[in-house]
């Protein structure tokens, strides 16, 4: 970029040797090779511990960290996750069966979202996990299976607060939402669930993600948890498990910077302190999946083509929106932004221009970096998308005009 133009933080997760990136200690060009096609992304498992070790060392010791496996679901990654953080949280049967796979006890496996299916809390209750409640539906449903098959499904009340997680780039709590319980009414829906026999474990408050201001997530969890402690009088037994979620952003865009983790830790630490008197039986959980995986990978993708259209340069790739949406704008962005982007090979490269990269689809939409500043590539070159850790192929329609899909690698 040129000019007072805001720039994108550095990106520095990953050594450049030769003016080549490097991944997992081995150059892009020679991991491409390894890996045998492009576009792919690849995830370096050392940044992901890395992550959590720096979380960890912020975070008080009573508070327990889970992975949101929605972020990022790949099963080798899952694995690796498994062994590094308390619990897992998922979103569907799949994901479900995906955490079960890892070996992490049922005990520590948690599933939210709304519109959970029979067949799921079937599962769910089956398999002795934590089921985060959404509706009143969902405690008849749980106490028809529980009489049919004599399982006693443990249960907590995701919650949707009457306040929003300020700053939030998607706000998941207050005003009217498809998730969780309305805060006004979770004292009916836990005199409801006291008469079911459910096993009532505590509450699951998720107010927002992506958020890079860490006095608006110390707000929202002082919130939260005096929700919860007001909450509480209406429970049917002590509160077991407060689940204070997360929203912990990465930057993705010029102008962003990363969050300060040591206000939330402080925070915690006091919040901690109290629950210890408050809720002397609960354990404080975090749930966080962007936080520690997003920056940890890379998408890849080959450059066909080199074009110029009335003086405006194109880098024609094999990679595109149906693989990473994201970076093209079309997941969540109200006005398109370009994410951290580099020619892998050639990273500052002897010659710079303002070049866009798009990708082989047939839609305008199709636009990976409008206008930035990169090093002059060719046919060849490998372009690298930062930040694409979380919320990347499987966040993308990969079946949109039939291409092939890229692989994920973990090194």
């Amino acid at each position: 970029m040129t000019g007072s133009s805001p720039r994108h933080v550095e990106m520095t997760q990953f050594p450049v040797v030769d003016d080549c990136l490097q991944i997992g200690g081995t150059p892009l060009p020679r991991l491409a090779d390894r890996v045998g096609s492009t576009p792919f992304y690849a995830y370096d498992r050392k940044l992901i511990s890395d992550r959590v070790a720096l979380l960890r060392r912020h975070l008080p010791s009573g508070v327990e960290l889970h992975y949101a496996v929605k972020s990022n679901p790949m099963p080798e990654l899952l694995c690796h996750m498994a062994t590094l953080v308390d619990g897992l949280d998922v979103a569907s049967a799949g994901e479900l069966r995906a955490a079960l796979n890892t070996g992490m006890s049922p005990e520590h496996v948690s599933f939210a979202g709304p519109g959970k299916s029979q067949a799921e809390l079937a599962q769910a209750a089956a398999a002795g996990i934590l089921i985060n409640i959404e509706s009143s539906r969902e405690i008849d449903a749980l106490t028809a299976i529980a009489a049919r098959t004599g399982y006693v499904p443990r249960v907590a009340v995701r919650v949707n607060p009457d306040f929003e997680l300020r700053s939030s780039g998607m706000k998941m709590g207050g005003g009217a939402r498809q998730f969780g319980v309305d805060a006004e009414q979770v004292p009916e829906l836990l005199q409801q669930l006291g008469s079911s026999g459910l096993s009532f474990q505590g509450f699951h408050l998720y107010a927002g993600s992506q958020n890079l201001r860490s006095l608006s997530i110390c707000e929202a969890q002082r919130q939260s948890f005096s929700l919860a402690e007001r909450l509480a009088s209406h429970a049917p037994s002590p509160v077991k498990v407060l689940n204070l979620g997360g929203g912990f952003g990465i930057p993705y865009f010029p102008g962003e910077t990363r969050l300060d983790l040591g206000p939330i830790g402080e925070n915690l630490a006091s919040l901690a302190e109290r629950g210890a008197k408050v809720f002397p039986a609960a354990t404080l959980v975090l749930e966080l999946g962007r936080f520690l995986v997003g920056e940890a990978g890379i998408y890849v993708c080959r450059v066909l083509e080199r074009k110029v259209s009335r003086g405006q340069i194109f880098l024609i790739t094999d990679g595109g929106l149906h693989q990473h949406l994201a970076a093209s704008g079309n997941f969540g962005q109200v006005i398109r932004k370009n994410y951290p982007v580099i020619v892998g090979n050639r990273v500052s490269g002897s010659r710079r221009e303002a070049a866009s990269i798009v990708g082989p689809l047939c839609t305008p939409l199709d636009l990976l970096a409008d206008q930035m500043d990169l090093a002059q590539a060719h046919a060849g070159d490998l372009v690298v998308i930062f930040q694409s850790g979380a919320y990347g192929l499987t966040a993308s329609p990969t079946a949109f005009l039939s291409h092939p899909n890229p692989l994920e690698v973990l090194v």
